[in-house]
């Protein structure tokens, strides 16, 4: 199973960085697909995607479920 996300505001490596540790430290075990080119997101190995989204806002951005 696999969350998409679409996050505009995720411009750098930084970005990248921060949103994986974000997601990660939220849902243990899953693992954190990004491609700053397409501003996307992808969250495997959880079903969760409201934890997810949270992570994501918590850690100071504007995610939409794609």
């Amino acid at each position: 199973m696999s969350i998409e996300f679409q996050v505009p505001d995720m411009t750098c490596g930084h970005c990248v960085k921060t949103i994986t540790g974000a997601v990660t430290a939220a849902v243990p075990g899953s693992a954190v697909a990004t491609d700053l080119a397409t501003h996307r997101v992808t969250v495997t190995g959880t079903d969760q995607a409201d934890k997810v989204e949270a992570a994501i806002r918590d850690a100071g951005y504007e995610p939409a479920r794609v």
